[in-house]
């Protein structure tokens, strides 16, 4: 790579690489006479041999420094972590899989095997099949069922289930991991769940499809599934999740109320009418925990419509009609001690003899209102008992 000329110095090619300078070579010129210098600039064959030099050189394939320097970084930032320290990134890469289902981390999702896609996702009210596992923490397997069916949205199955299956994909298959108190809370289920235990599940959503058309329905399939819906109001109620209850007793109402395009006999019509009794009692119940006592009462005066000498109706008729009546009376006094400190603040008088009328005042004519409403409410229903006993 190096040529000499007969008028000046020759020329040698330095690799620009061991300086520092990756695209571009310098050529050094040696003195062969120290008085005699000719610059390349008068020399057409020094740029000749320079752009051949250019030419025959090829750098693309050389590795851009830049990109080395990072990778020798990378490799010693990795070899300086601490086995406590990638323990630790591991760690957040697993929680990163779970989905946070309701935001407070009681409830988490996490994809085992995707399934068909976003639009195959069921939809409240759709009959949904899935393959199930139940294991407590200890990894101690409860339950297996290969076939599992339940109405989604409806409060069939335990809160975790029903809200982490509708976020799957049909053919997916979920690793669910839930608070005792999205399953069976504090009750547990004897044998085998204690109580306040944290469940993790194993889900594969198998099938979904549109819920039975009820008026084409049989009354004994009416019955049993009206049936169904009372008594997982009733696990609600003895789980004190009243507004569950209440979801699933009306639930159980529509079942029974709705149109059948089937013939009835008077006894089937007898067997849905002493369903729908029992789910309005239940219901006033259930409405009474909440003090929803209008509500209450309406249930009550529904059952009464067919059977007058109903007990439980009658007796929680009698409950609420108390509750509602202790409600105007404490109102009545709380608006009567509001007048009375308006005017002992009008008058000036700040005296304790004022302050005790005031307060008998105010207390005498309620109590009064409470006691005769208490006996009212409690003939009632005595005269109904004797009514129905003597019937």
């Amino acid at each position: 790579m190096a040529s000499e000329n007969l008028n000046g110095p020759t020329s040698n090619k330095v690799n620009c690489s061991q300086q520092g300078e990756p695209d571009s070579e310098v050529y050094q010129l040696e003195e062969s006479n120290p008085f005699e210098r000719t610059s390349l600039l008068d020399s057409t064959e020094g740029f000749e041999i320079i752009e051949r030099a250019l030419e025959d050189d090829d750098y693309d394939d050389l590795p851009v420094l830049e990109d080395i320097e990072k990778k020798a970084d990378a490799t010693e930032d990795e070899s300086n972590k601490e086995p406590t320290q990638i323990k630790q990134e591991e760690e957040k890469k697993s929680e990163d899989e779970w989905m946070d289902v309701l935001g407070n981390g009681l409830l988490k999702k996490k994809v085992l095997v995707p399934g068909n896609g976003a639009e195959s996702k069921p939809r409240k009210g759709q009959d949904v099949t899935v393959r199930l596992k139940i294991m407590l923490e200890d990894e101690h397997l409860v339950e297996d069922q290969a076939s599992f069916t339940f109405t989604l949205g409806d409060g069939d199955v335990i809160q975790a289930l029903d809200l982490c299956v509708q976020l799957m994909e049909i053919e997916e298959t979920a690793l669910i991991a839930s608070d005792s108190k999205y399953c069976y809370g504090k009750e547990g289920r004897n044998p085998d769940i204690p109580s306040n235990s944290r469940l993790n599940f194993e889900v594969s959503l198998l099938n979904a499809q549109d819920g039975p058309d009820l008026e084409s329905l049989t009354i004994h399939k009416k019955l049993n599934l009206a049936n169904r819906k009372r008594e997982r109001g009733n696990f609600y109620y003895q789980q004190a999740d009243y507004i569950f209850a209440i979801n699933s007793y009306n639930i159980a109402l529509n079942i029974v109320n709705s149109n059948s395009k089937v013939d009835i006999t008077p006894e089937e019509e007898e067997e849905l009418m002493e369903v729908k009794n029992k789910c309005l009692n239940n219901l006033a119940a259930s409405q009474l925990k909440l003090d929803h006592y209008e509500a209450a009462l309406k249930s009550c005066n529904m059952v009464l419509e067919y059977q007058p000498e109903n007990i439980k109706a009658l007796f929680r008729k009698g409950k609420t009609i108390h509750a509602e009546l202790s409600k105007l009376v404490k109102k009545h006094a709380d608006q009567r001690n509001m007048e009375s400190a308006m005017y002992k603040k009008m008058l000036g008088n700040t005296g304790s003899s004022f302050s005790k009328s005031s307060s008998k005042a105010a207390w005498s004519i309620p109590w009064k209102w409470l006691f005769g409403a208490t006996a009212v409410a409690i003939g009632g229903i005595a005269l109904s008992v004797v009514i129905a006993a003597r019937n």
